[in-house]
This record gives structure tokens, C-alpha cells and sequence, in this order.
């Protein structure tokens, strides 16, 4: 039975403590299984128990943390052709980010003016239009800035309080609205009305400008981050030309039906997946496999909705609409994957749903410790007022109190913490995607740094899978050419996939020429067929079958055999008229790339296996061939799991690369999962990555992939908690200005999606 999920947009987050109240309101909900929310991808992803939760249910528990759920986003509710809104999804984007923008202008709107203002008096000692005018100019200038641009900030900060929940925006409002209340302070002090008290309003004002600029940065550098899904997204095809009643008609994809057969001329695209039903040409799938190379389509082969016909006209017979086509399996594997959590952000997670109250603490013990006791900063004060500009001794302990508290609260930054897993996850997932290879699960991206060992099955995945002609021996005076005709009209008549491939060679090589008719036929188990061909009498089988037919095989037909057979071929011999005339050797053939592949994997330090339920000779044949020492053959579907983790109980962390359905379970026991993307769809729902090729040095890219984004991750976890265990020390003994902290702060995000970003530059 298929799991109900659900994936929805979530607004108003802002760092990881606001994905850590979401995911907890999210998870009380009866019914829910599972929920995980991504800050990067600003959604959520919800696994339930049994049957679906209705959205209104999750959408009030959302709302009760203070936050609010979007519909439209759901993955399993869309019927469309790509089976998403690639086109909301961007809007709402381009929305968020033009907010930001118009957020950020305003602030530097007025706070240029506090820069120009305070600028005379830091240099020059020079008050403009004097201290009275300039306290209220100040004032008045920040205020705006607050209430308006930082009108957002301070609702977010006031939701997130009320509902218990404290996000990274209260230490923003509590730090700019403290940094405004000091110049109300001065201001009634100027008059009077209270003691004299330093004015830090303008403070308040450039803080929320560097806040709202790095909020703005944020957002256009995640958006670039998702450029890859959204590129999948809008990549299906709008509408279709098909065969009606004869006709040629223009459809919306909506309108395609099953069955219909679609007209694609050069250049345009596929409009769903489908076969080949007329016409020859070469596509480009590049979307779907990262190959830049055009493939060859003829009658009877598939093809992938949202390629592009680069030549001949197609007519193409629709097989899958909607939520089957690939493309949309392909958007769906890399949302999970976007989606999901990996082990190492299970700290990140603890820490960060602390991180708010805990930084409010330490604020809070920062003023307490200034006003109480100040003799212990006093040394810190004297020793800093010589290099450090912004620390003058002349202000008092009073408003260097309040500096090192605000700067405390500005500096603190969850959100680095919250970025630093998702953004490596989003940009890893959606680069593997333009290359052919789809993470599942995040889980193996952490998991695959640790693997010594991959165990490959053989049929499908080192081979091609399928029987092919590999040699061709006339003998005596008849040609290559001749025998080759003579034994594919005499196995015309056949269903074995020896005789298929036979007869495959024969229109392959000669297109032009039709097989001579047969003028009977008969098929002997195990042994091969007999049949007229015009009016000589044709055997191809077994030496068995020939020598019971009253033919001799001599000396050389039997070496060659022999030396055929040492290469794990199958031999068949081919009879004329009761002679001998040459030999056909089939076999399943190697990959072109699985040798590279193979020699890849060893130079990055694994230990390629061969696991296969074929015999040792057939075995040992193609690991010799494609460079594996290690081999366990004769092995029953059932047992290929347990092989795995005899593996693991020895010691090694092993990743398995299979096709079939009997590679399935060894595919789930394995640490990772590597399923080629042309096998069947059980072994694709198993594995936690998906090959979209058949060609394994899509293998290759999957490691050096997840081990490139790991390290991502890793970096951006020390740099996010390297920050904050330096800067907030600094910020308590004052050496952090509060609007350079909040500069640091706003940085420290940056860097976390930039440094994600890199990935895109990775070669594959």
C-alpha cells in the first residue's frame, strides 16, 4: 500500500528555531507519521500513519506556532502532465523576493541619512543642526525604519513570543526596539525629565537595515540554490499535437489521453512519455541523463516526456500522463531528497531548538554582569578603547552595558545553523539531477562517505542484460554475411532470446535484405531448431544437436568452441545441408563504460564485488573482464540480502548496485542503495539512489557527488557553529559593535547558501 504524503509551501519561517516549532506542531497532529520541514525549500513534508490528514487540520496546527501553511504545493493532489505548479512556485518566489528588496530600500532610504548625520561627529567631533535636533532626527529616522521596512521582523518576533516560540527575529526586535528606547531615554534626559542616557537610537535603525539586506541576499542566493528544480519544473512541454480522427490537433498537455499518438517534428518537445509508433530520429535527452550526445529512436522505442526531437518527424504513442511520467518521478525523488534530514543534522536540530532562549539568557546575564559587577569588564574596556574605535570609556558602564547586550542579541544567528544542511541537500540533489543520477534519501549522501565496499549484481548492471550476438566463425568457404542469413531465417521461428538475438544481428547488419523464407520449422528443448531455408536444410544449436542430425564437428570447430565458451559465451553451431558451416557465439554483453567504471571506483578507494546467481565460470568471465577480483556466484535471489550483510558483518559498509527485482532486497539491506534507472520500477522505489542511465560511471558521479556534498554540509555546520561560539564571547565583553554585529550575522547565512553553491561548479 502506497503511503499518503503530503508536501506543502510554509510562510513566515525565518532560521531553524522556526523549523523546529513547525515540524514539532506538525508531528502532534494525530495522524502524522512523520514531518520534516526545510528551511531552504521553505516547505514541508508530511509522512502519515494510514490515510490522509486533511490540509485544514495541519494548516491550524501550522497557524497555532505562529506560522502559516500554503496550499497548491501538494505533490500527490496535482493531475497536470508534470503533476506540479513549477509556475506558482516561482511566482511565490519572485514575490519573496521582492519584498525583500522593497524591505531593504526603504530601510537604506533612511538610514543613509543616520550615516550621513552621525558621520561629522565621529570624525570631526561636529554635531549638524545641534545634539537636540539630532537626537529627534535620529529617532524619528530609526523609528521609521523599525515600523515600517522592520514591520515584518517585529510581527514575526511578536507571533513567534506569543505562541511560546521564540525565533531569531525576537533577538532582531528586542535589539533594534532597546537601541530606540536609549533614545527616548536621551531625549527625555536632554529635557530633564530622567537622567542623562546615551542615545543609541540610530544604532537601532542600521541594524535592521544590515538585517533586512542580508534577509534580502538570503533569498535571491537561496532561490539560485533551487534553480535546478525549478528548471525541472518548467521544462515539461505546455501542449501536444496528436492524431484525431485524422486530423492533426493542437491539445493542452492536460487533454492528452493514454494512447494518443503525438506529433513531434525536429526540434520541438516530447510532450509525455511514450513509444515510437512511426519515424526514426535522435533525441536529446540530456534533461533526463546529463548526456549532451543525441540518442537514436526508431519504431518500438521509448521515449521520455520533456526531451527534445533533434531531427527526423516522430509519431509517438502516449503511455504515461500525469504523476507516471518521469519527469514528474524524477521532480518527486529530488523533493524527498531536499526534504529528508541525514543523521548529522540531528545535533544541529537539538541545538538550535535551545538556541533562541538560551542566547536570551545569556543577553540578559551580559546586562546583569555589566551593571553588577563592572570591575571585571573595567580591564577589557581600558585595554580596547586603544585599538577599538566604537569603545569609548567616556559613555559609562551604563550604555557599554546596553552596547554589549544588544550586540549579544543582533549577533546570535540560528539561521546559519538551518541553512547549513538543506542548502547542500537542495543544490546536491538538483546537480545530480542534470546528471543522470537522483538521491532518494539525504541519509545516503552521509552514509556514502563511509563506504569501502560495492557489491554490483551482474545481469543489467555490469552487462547489458539482454543476448547479443558476439562473434561470427564461418568456415569452410562461406562468408560471414551467408551464414548469418541462413541462421537467422532458421531461428525466425523461434521465441528463445538466443534465436531473437540471432535474428536482431541479421536485420541490424543487413536492413536492406529480407530473411529467406522457411518452409518449416521445429524447436528442440535445450538443443537448438531445425528448419527449411528455401531447400537447403539449416541445424543451429548444441554440438549435441548437430551430432544427433549426423553431423561431426571436427578438431578446429571444437577449440574454437572451447576458447568461446572460456569467455562465457554460448555457442551455437550452424548446420548446412549436414555440414558444418560456422559457428555463432552469444552472449550477454559488457557495458561499454563497466570496466572504466569499475577501474573509477578502485582509484577512489573501494573494493568492487561481483554478486550473481550465474555460475563461477560465467562469473569469473565478466569480473575478469571488467576488473573485479572478488566474486560470489551461484547465489539464489534470496539470498543476495544475506550476502550483503555477511559483508557488513564483517566490517565494511557496503553500497549494492542492482537493476532487478530480485535485487530489491538486497538493495533495502545494503548501507546504500545504488538502482539502475532502466531496471525495474521495484528496484528504483528501493534504492536511495537512483541511476537514470544504465551506464555505471553514473555510479561514479553518484560518490564523488555525495561525498562533495557531505563535505558541504560538514563546512557549513563548523563555520555556522564556529561563528557563534567566537562572535557572542566578543560581543559579551563589548568588543562587537552592535551594527557590525549584525553585519556578521547577516554574512554568516550568506556564506552558509554560497559556499552550498559551489556544488554546481563540481564536475561530474
Amino acid at each position: 500500500m502506497k503511503i499518503p504524503v503530503d508536501t506543502f509551501p510554509i510562510a513566515g519561517m525565518h532560521c531553524a528555531s522556526c523549523v523546529a516549532h513547525v515540524e514539532r506542531a506538525l508531528n502532534d497532529v494525530p495522524g502524522v507519521a512523520q514531518a520534516t520541514v526545510n528551511l531552504a525549500t521553505e516547505s514541508a513534508r508530511v509522512v502519515f500513519t494510514s490515510d490522509r490528514v486533511a490540509f485544514a487540520e495541519l494548516a491550524s496546527a501550522v497557524d497555532a506556532a505562529g506560522y502559516r501553511a500554503l496550499s497548491g504545493g501538494d505533490t500527490e493532489r496535482t493531475d497536470s502532465a508534470s503533476g506540479h505548479t513549477a509556475i506558482d512556485a516561482d511566482e511565490r518566489d519572485q514575490r519573496a523576493l521582492r519584498t525583500a528588496r522593497t524591505e531593504m530600500r526603504l530601510a537604506w532610504g533612511a538610514t543613509a541619512p543616520i550615516v550621513v548625520w552621525m558621520l561629522p561627529e565621529m570624525l570631526f567631533g561636529h554635531v549638524v543642526f545641534g545634539h537636540l535636533a539630532m537626537e529627534i532626527g535620529m529617532l524619528l529616522l530609526a523609528g521609521f525604519v523599525v515600523a515600517l521596512p522592520g514591520r515584518n521582523t517585529i510581527q514575526s518576533a511578536w507571533k513567534s513570543t506569543l505562541h511560546r516560540a521564540p525565533n531569531m527575529d525576537v533577538l532582531i526586535a528586542i535589539g533594534t526596539i532597546a537601541s530606540l528606547a536609549t533614545g527616548v531615554g536621551s531625549l527625555l534626559g536632554m529635557f530633564g525629565l530622567a537622567p542623562r542616557f546615551e542615545s543609541f537610537a540610530g544604532v537601532g535603525g542600521m541594524i535592521m537595515a544590515f538585517h533586512l539586506t542580508g534577509r534580502f541576499l538570503e533569498t535571491k542566493a537561496k532561490g539560485r540554490a533551487s534553480q535546478a528544480i525549478k528548471q525541472l519544473l518548467a521544462s515539461g512541454a505546455k501542449d501536444a499535437i496528436v492524431e484525431r480522427e485524422g486530423t492533426e490537433v493542437r491539445v493542452p498537455i492536460d487533454e492528452l489521453r493514454i494512447g494518443d499518438v503525438m506529433i513531434v517534428r525536429p526540434g520541438q518537445k516530447i510532450p509525455t512519455d511514450g513509444v515510437v509508433v512511426r519515424g526514426t530520429s535522435s533525441v536529446d535527452e540530456s534533461l533526463a541523463t546529463g548526456e549532451s550526445i543525441p540518442v537514436t529512436k526508431t519504431v518500438g522505442d521509448e521515449v521520455i516526456g520533456a526531451t527534445i526531437n533533434a531531427q527526423g518527424m516522430l509519431g509517438v504513442r502516449a503511455t504515461k500522463l500525469g504523476s507516471d511520467t518521469f519527469l514528474h518521478n524524477v521532480i518527486r525523488m529530488v523533493e524527498e531528497a531536499q526534504g529528508s534530514k541525514i543523521p548529522i543534522q540531528a545535533f544541529a536540530d537539538r541545538v538550535t531548538a535551545l538556541f533562541v532562549p538560551i542566547v536570551l539568557v545569556v543577553a540578559g546575564a551580559t546586562l546583569a554582569a555589566w551593571l553588577l559587577v563592572p570591575g571585571i569588564f573595567s580591564g577589557v574596556v581600558q585595554w580596547a578603547a586603544v585599538f577599538v574605535p566604537w569603545f569609548d570609556p567616556a559613555l559609562g558602564h551604563g550604555a557599554l552595558a546596553l552596547s554589549a547586550t544588544i550586540a549579544v542579541l543582533v549577533i546570535a544567528c540560528p539561521c546559519a545553523l538551518g541553512l547549513a544542511t538543506p542548502t547542500a541537500i537542495m543544490v546536491g540533489s538538483g546537480k545530480g539531477a542534470q546528471n543522470g543520477v537522483l538521491i532518494r534519501k539525504g541519509e545516503a549522501i552521509q552514509l556514502m562517505k563511509s563506504v569501502t565496499t560495492i557489491a554490483f549484481d551482474k545481469t543489467g548492471t555490469l552487462t547489458e542484460g539482454k543476448p547479443s550476438v558476439t562473434d561470427l566463425l564461418p568456415l569452410g568457404d562461406r562468408s560471414e554475411r551467408e551464414l548469418l542469413l541462413l541462421a537467422a531465417a532458421a531461428e525466425s521461428g523461434s521465441e528463445h532470446p538466443v534465436g531473437r538475438a540471432i535474428v536482431a544481428e541479421a536485420q541490424q547488419r543487413i536492413p536492406t535484405v529480407s530473411l529467406p523464407e522457411i518452409a518449416s520449422f521445429e524447436a528442440i528443448v535445450g538443443g537448438g531448431v531445425r528448419a527449411l531455408v528455401g531447400e537447403r536444410r539449416v541445424v543451429v544449436g548444441t554440438d549435441r544437436l548437430l551430432q544427433d542430425n549426423g553431423v561431426t564437428i571436427d578438431a578446429d570447430a571444437a577449440s574454437r568452441r572451447d576458447a568461446l565458451e572460456q569467455q562465457a559465451k554460448t555457442v551455437m553451431f550452424v548446420a548446412v545441408d549436414g555440414n558444418t558451416a560456422g559457428i555463432v557465439a552469444v552472449a550477454d554483453r559488457i557495458k561499454d563504460d563497466s570496466a572504466g567504471a569499475v577501474a573509477a571506483l578502485k582509484t577512489i578507494g573501494l573494493e568492487p564485488i561481483m554478486i550473481t546467481g550465474d555460475n563461477a565460470r560465467t562469473a569469473g568471465a565478466i569480473a575478469a573482464q571488467v576488473g573485479i577480483e572478488r566474486v560470489i556466484s551461484r547465489v539464489l535471489p534470496q539470498e543476495k540480502a544475506e550476502h550483503v550483510r555477511r559483508l557488513q558483518h564483517g566490517g565494511t559498509v557496503v553500497a549494492m548496485v542492482g537493476d532487478g527485482m530480485n535485487d530489491a532486497p538486497a538493495l533495502a539491506a545494503a548501507d546504500v542503495g545504488i538502482a539502475i534507472g532502466t531496471g525495474t520500477d521495484v528496484a528504483i522505489e528501493t534504492g536511495d539512489i537512483v541511476l537514470v542511465q544504465g551506464n555505471l560511471s553514473a555510479a561514479v558521479k553518484a560518490i564523488t557527488l555525495s561525498r562533495a556534498t557531505f563535505r558541504k554540509i560538514k563546512q557549513n555546520l563548523f563555520w555556522a557553529f564556529f561563528y557563534n561560539i567566537v562572535m557572542i564571547p566578543l560581543a559579551i565583553f563589548g568588543l562587537m559593535h552592535p551594527v557590525l554585529a549584525e553585519i556578521a550575522m547577516a554574512s554568516s547565512s550568506i556564506n552558509v547558501v554560497a559556499n552550498s553553491r559551489r556544488l554546481q561548479k563540481l564536475k561530474l
